[in-house]
C-alpha cells in the first residue's frame, strides 16, 4: 500500500528542548548514563531525515579521518587478547584493519542512504463516525546494546539507532573496551557538531559483571535491550534482565542436502557456508544429507573443506573415514570454528525433524532440485529464515538490502531475522476527529 509521512524537516532540536531530569538521592553512575540516554532520546525522535542524514555522513567522514587512532587503540586490545591465548576465530572477531574501518564507514553512509522509517503510516482509515485513524511509526527510544568482542558493532548500532531516531546505549566486553571507546569517541564527537544529541550514543566504560547486571535492569531508562554475545550472555539475560529484550541468539545453522540436489552446487554451498568465515552466526554448524546421495556427496564435500574437522553419525563415519563420532551435544552446538556435525538420513522428512530438534531458529538451508521439497522444508522448518540452494551467509541484514544490521533476532516477539531500521519503530496511533463523543 501507499505510505504516508507524518513529519516535519523544520528547525533543528535543541541541546536543551528537554529540561534535565530532577536529581534523584542515590542515583548510580549506570542510572545517570541511562537518563542521558533517555533526554537524548527524545530530541532524536524529533530530528527530521536531513539532519540524522548529514551526522550519519560526518561520522563516516571522522572514522576515515581517525582510522590511525581507533587502530592504535585496537592493537592494545588485540595485543592483550594474544597474551590471554585466546583463540584465533575470536581475536578474528576483535581485530580491526583499514578495510574494516572502512567498511564500518561505509555501513552508516549506506544506512544514511536507506528510507527513513519514522513518520510513515503503514495504515489510515476513516471510522463512520469521522474519526480519522493513522497508524504512525516511531522510534523505541533508548535502544541498549550489550555485546562481545565485535567492536564494529559499535559503529553499526549507532548508525541504526540514529536514523530510526533512537538513543544508542551500548556496553561492550572487556576484550574490546579500547577500541569501543576510540570508536565511540569519535561518533560522539561527530554527532555533536552536527548539532545532534552528543548523548545520540553513550558508551558504559565500566565492563564488570555487576554492572552488566545493573544494565540489564534499568527500567525506566531502556526501552528495549539487545544482548548478542554468546550462551553465557544469553543465559545472564534470562536470568537478570528486567527490561524488555530482543535475544540475538547463536546460530546452530543447517545444510541439508537432498535426495535431488544438484551436488556440485551443494558442495559450493556447504564449503561457502561453513568456511567463508567460520566464527559467524550465519555460518553452518551442520551438514544433513539424504542417504541415497550420502556415498557420493560426502566423500566430496570432505575432500573440499580438510581444513574442516568433521563429527557425524555411525553412517556417515562409515563412508568418509576421518569423521569422528559425534557426542550426544554436538548436533545442536554453534562451533564458531572450523567444525561441523555430519548426519544421514533417510527421507526430507527425518531431515525436518533432525534441524527443527537441534536448530537454534536462526537459519537452515536445503539443496534441492524439486519446488515441493523445497516447499515443504520452507514451510515446516521453525527459523527466522529458510533458504533454497544458496548459503545461510546470505542471512545478514546488508545482505538483506537493510544496510547494517544491529542483530539477528531468533524469538518471534517483536521482530524475527535480521533487524533493521523498521524493526528499531514501533507505531502509535494518532486520532484526529471533529468533536465526536462516545455512546
Amino acid at each position: 500500500m501507499e505510505l504516508w509521512y507524518f513529519r516535519s524537516d523544520a528547525g533543528t532540536p535543541g541541546p536543551h528542548r528537554y529540561p534535565e531530569p530532577m536529581a534523584e538521592s542515590g542515583r548510580t553512575a549506570m542510572q545517570q548514563l541511562g537518563a542521558r540516554a533517555k533526554l537524548a532520546s527524545r530530541d532524536l525522535a524529533l530530528a527530521s531525515t536531513n539532519q540524522k542524514n548529514d551526522a550519519l555522513h560526518t561520522a563516516a567522514d571522522r572514522l576515515g579521518e581517525c582510522v590511525d587512532d581507533v587502530l592504535a587503540a585496537n592493537a592494545e586490545d588485540v595485543a592483550t587478547a594474544d597474551a590471554a591465548g585466546v583463540s584465533a576465530t575470536v581475536v578474528d572477531r576483535l581485530r580491526l584493519s583499514e578495510s574494516r574501518v572502512e567498511a564500518m564507514s561505509e555501513g552508516l553512509r549506506q544506512v544514511a542512504s536507506r528510507q527513513d522509517p519514522v513518520g510513515e503510516v503503514p495504515a489510515g482509515w476513516v471510522r463512520p463516525n469521522g474519526l480519522e485513524i493513522r497508524q504512525v511509526r516511531v522510534p523505541l527510544g533508548v535502544v541498549a546494546m550489550i555485546y562481545e568482542n565485535r567492536p564494529n558493532v559499535t559503529s553499526d548500532a549507532f548508525g541504526l539507532c540514529l536514523k530510526s531516531g533512537n538513543a544508542a546505549f551500548l556496553r561492550g566486553s572487556r576484550a574490546a573496551i579500547t577500541s569501543n571507546i576510540a570508536i565511540a569517541g569519535v561518533l560522539r564527537d561527530a554527532v555533536a557538531k552536527t548539532g545532534l544529541p552528543e548523548d545520540s550514543l553513550v558508551l558504559v566504560e565500566d565492563v564488570s559483571h555487576e554492572a552488566a547486571t545493573e544494565f540489564m535492569q534499568l527500567r525506566g531508562y531502556i526501552d528495549c535491550l539487545i544482548p548478542r554475545g554468546g550462551p553465557e550472555l544469553i543465559a545472564s539475560i534470562l536470568e537478570n534482565a528486567t527490561v524488555p529484550f530482543v535475544i540475538d541468539g547463536d546460530g546452530n545453522c543447517h545444510v541439508y542436502v537432498d535426495e535431488s540436489a544438484d551436488l556440485p552446487m551443494a558442495r559450493d554451498i556447504v564449503v561457502n557456508a561453513k568456511t567463508q568465515r567460520p566464527s559467524v552466526c550465519n555460518a553452518a554448524e551442520s551438514l544433513v544429507i539424504h542417504a541415497s546421495v550420502a556415498a557420493e556427496f560426502l566423500p566430496i564435500v570432505a575432500e573440499a573443506m580438510p581444513e574442516v574437522e568433521l563429527v557425524g553419525d555411525d553412517r556417515s563415519q562409515v563412508v568418509v573415514d576421518r569423521i569422528a563420532p559425534a557426542t550426544e551435544h554436538d548436533f545442536a552446538k554453534e562451533f564458531l570454528d572450523l567444525k561441523m556435525s555430519v548426519k544421514i538420513v533417510d527421507s526430507l522428512g527425518e531431515a525436518i525433524d533432525h534441524v527443527n530438534t537441534n536448530s537454534s531458529g536462526h537459519s537452515e538451508a536445503i539443496v534441492t532440485s524439486d519446488l515441493a521439497a523445497a516447499g515443504r522444508f520452507t514451510a515446516e522448518v521453525d527459523a527466522a529464515a529458510c533458504l533454497v540452494n544458496a548459503s545461510t551467509r546470505f542471512v545478514d541484514g546488508d545482505e538483506f538490502g537493510f544496510g547494517a544490521e544491529i542483530g539477528i533476532s531468533t524469538q518471534k516477539l517483536h521482530a524475527r531475522g535480521p533487524m533493521g531500521l523498521q524493526q528499531l519503530t514501533t507505531t502509535k496511533y494518532i486520532i484526529h476527529g471533529s468533536g465526536q463523543l462516545r455512546v
